[in-house]
């Protein structure tokens, strides 16, 4: 990383430094819990007008060879939840005695919903809602803050230091849409907004539990159509097997991964619209007249209620659909559309309509839909790649379950969990240990308790219903506020697809007790989980920001004879606005000293992907012999990998420069050059980093809610990971300051 410097473009005032989103002493930033705007860059507020598009230079730059390398890579990654749903879609309907006619009716809901939701909604318009290369639930979340200007704390968040100035932001306001103002000036809103987009997160978590479940073990039970004596017991201990083999791969990587994988889905994308081909020239070549409209209308004045409870079964046609979005920060948007428009449409079009031809003929073969179409003399080969193909459908969910894990961590919505970039080129693609081993337990059990796959299927079309709803409605809210689209195609998009996931939703919502269950109890999790995080994050930093120390009270402190000036340099983390950690307070108070070079350091997310490396680092000068101020900016999709020392030297080397070049600091050479040796001779006596290791006094006076909420924060936090073994401070080099805040 180059050494960056203070942009000149936006000069920082004594108590700007510390306009913080978020926690410092923590390392993550509450975008939503700190500033009522949030932080953004010209750059990224004009990509958001304009749909945005990824802002990887290393993607960006790449020729059409190179992005369609890339496309065949998405196929191992990105699609394989998608283009095997045809293992499970017939076996999790519940027919009874179907007819021609409801097979050739089922089949034209699956080719309208794959076109309308895949084709038109993820493919056309979704993927250009990224926020500057990333995708999913949280992306759309964080955009629509960051162009809203809402949260829960002040504007003031404005003066920052990065490129884009107060004024910009407030004529920005100025020319919000209503819709915008009033989610300013709505708490309920707000939180009903952020909501929705927890739900959406939790929902694709337990998409990355069940995906993996329903494909590996409805391939396996391929197993038992030539022996039908094998028990459904040793079917689910293969499965479990094979799972697990899964996720211990996924240390290495998703290059890695797709590099092995994509020529498994290349070979099963290209095989079994082949086998549908044949099945329909073979059984029942007038399929494709199922493509007009007039037989789903035919199915449900036929069928009625019954019709409308398979809708249960047919919505897992389109499942992993939310991974061609969400999977966007591993790869980017021409890719995964040349390779859903070109290989995987066609292929699930073909494949579905060869299943329905041969279900025609043989109506009663649904239960096992996919393996009895399979003609017998290339059975075999097929049970392999379908074995292969359900295992790399499972890493598309995986895929994007790290990086929904990844943003809610960077936003502060999740308790810290180990994140690892796995690759130097791509900053998207992560992987979590402790998340992968979780869901690799949760899958596992999944399977074990659940193996009869109608019950994953239930709970699938849950997950994979609300997932789509929820995207939907974030995006009508993207095209409103931030692409100004015109009200009549909001309004048609919104009416299209808002009233089409709203009957899937109203039918796979008859299946909870029948495994239906399964996803809202992970999600009900889930979502403690996130609130009791997000509650315990918001009560701490109102007690900052009441109990906060000044730089007045700061020059109190030091100037009390007792309190003296020790060699060395310090960090001190800091997270409020305006002032100093109530820690801070307690330290001097207590060690009665301060090192002779203190840098009252914030660690910053702000609501952009990535923040320019020139911005990175701001620094300022307190008024406080040395006493200074130093802000470390990120995105969500940064990482924050620095080496103790190589964070050392370019932050001494940015305020080097900064004393040097500002204007404000004093003039006369003598001064700047003994202020300069003051700080190397810091350096030299040692290097420590302070942060303050807070914990919640429950007293009597707090009520029910405050007691279980605040404990139940108190047990994440003290097991979630800190903060500053990311920036690679050495242990011998921390020191944690314990206080008690007053709940």
């Amino acid at each position: 990383m180059d050494h960056p410097t203070q942009p000149d473009s936006s000069p920082v005032t004594e108590h700007e430094a510390f306009v913080v989103v978020g926690s410092a002493t923590n390392g993550r930033l509450n975008h939503s819990r700190t500033v009522n705007g949030s932080i953004i860059s010209p750059d990224a507020d004009n990509n958001n007008k304009h749909g945005s598009s990824c802002k990887y230079p290393l993607i960006q730059g790449k020729g059409r060879w190179e992005t369609l390398i890339l496309a065949y890579k998405t196929l191992g990654v990105v699609f394989g939840g998608l283009v095997t749903s045809p293992l499970y879609v017939y076996p999790s309907m519940h027919l009874k005695s179907p007819t021609e006619d409801d097979y050739l009716g089922i089949y034209s809901i699956m080719f309208w919903t794959l076109s309308l939701i895949g084709v038109v909604k993820y493919a056309s318009i979704a993927l250009k809602a990224d926020d500057q290369g990333e995708g999913g639930t949280f992306a759309l979340y964080s955009s629509l803050c960051r162009n809203m200007n809402i949260g829960m704390l002040t504007s003031r968040s404005a003066n920052s230091s990065s490129s884009l100035s107060r004024s910009l932001l407030d004529e920005g306001t100025e020319k919000q849409s209503r819709l915008a103002k009033f989610f300013r000036k709505s708490v309920v809103a707000r939180r009903v907004l952020l909501f929705i987009a927890m739900l959406g997160t939790c929902m694709v978590i337990g998409d990355g539990i069940l995906t993996p479940a329903i494909s590996v073990l409805s391939a396996m039970d391929g197993i038992r159509a030539p022996f039908p004596s094998l028990s459904s017991s040793v079917v689910e201990a293969l499965s479990a097997v094979v799972l697990i083999i899964l996720f211990l791969l996924q240390k290495f990587g998703t290059s890695r991964v797709s590099f092995l994988f994509s020529p498994i889905m290349g070979a099963w994308t290209l095989c079994t619209p082949l086998v549908g081909i044949y099945s329909i020239i073979h059984h029942y070549p007038s399929v494709f007249k199922a493509i007009s409209p007039h037989y789903i209308f035919r199915f449900f004045w036929r069928n009625g209620r019954e019709g409308w409870l398979l809708l249960g079964g047919t919505v897992l046609c389109i499942t992993g659909s939310e991974a061609l979005f969400a999977d966007l920060g591993h790869f980017n948007r021409s890719s995964i559309q040349i390779a859903f428009l070109f290989t995987i449409y066609p292929s699930l079009v073909l494949t579905y309509a060869g299943q329905t031809a041969y279900l025609i003929r043989n109506p009663n073969d649904h239960d096992d839909g996919f393996f009895k179409f399979i003609p017998k003399t290339i059975y075999w080969p097929i049970f392999i790649i379908a074995t292969l193909a359900a295992t790399v459908a499972s890493q598309s969910l995986i895929s994007a379950t790290f990086s929904v894990i990844k943003q809610s961590v960077v936003l502060d919505y999740f308790p810290r969990v180990k994140v690892v970039h796995t690759s130097a080129s791509k900053e998207g693609e992560v992987y979590s240990p402790e998340v992968n081993y979780i869901l690799m337990i949760l899958c596992v059990v999944v399977i074990l308790i659940f193996g009869d796959g109608k019950d994953i299927g239930n709970a699938f079309g849950v997950v994979v219903s609300l997932v789509m709803l929820i995207t939907t409605i974030l995006l009508t809210l993207v095209m409103i506020i931030i692409w100004r689209t015109p009200p009549m195609l909001v309004a048609l998009y919104f009416c299209v697809f808002f009233v089409m996931e709203g009957v899937y939703v109203s039918a796979v919502f008859t299946k909870i007790p029948e495994g239906g269950w399964i996803p809202f109890a992970i999600s009900f999790i889930l979502a403690f989980i996130m609130f009791g995080w997000f509650y315990g994050r918001q009560r701490k930093l109102e007690y900052e920001l009441t109990h906060k120390i000044t730089l007045d009270r700061l020059g109190v402190l030091l100037s009390d004879p007792s309190v003296q000036r020790v060699p060395g340099l310090c960090f001190f983390y800091t997270n409020i606005q305006d002032g100093l950690t109530p820690t801070l307070g307690h330290y001097i108070k207590n060690m009665k000293s301060l090192h002779q070079v203190t840098m009252f350091t914030t660690l910053r997310y702000l609501l952009v992907p990535k923040v320019a490396p020139h911005e990175r680092i701001v620094v300022k000068k307190l008024g406080l012999k040395g006493v200074y101020g130093c802000v470390i900016q990120y995105g969500y999709a940064d990482p924050l990998n620095l080496e103790g020392d190589d964070f050392v030297s370019q932050v001494t080397n940015s305020l080097q420069a900064h004393i040097q070049n500002c204007s404000g600091l004093p003039s006369n050479p003598s001064e700047i050059q003994e202020e300069i040796s003051d700080l190397e001779e810091a350096r030299r006596a040692g290097v420590v980093h302070v942060r303050g290791k807070t914990r919640f006094y429950i007293g009597h006076n707090c009520g029910w809610f405050d007691r279980i909420m605040l404990a139940f924060y108190e047990v994440l936090h003290s097991n979630c990971r800190s903060a500053l073994p990311a920036l690679g401070v050495p242990p011998p080099q921390r020191i944690e300051v314990g206080m008690l805040y007053e709940a």
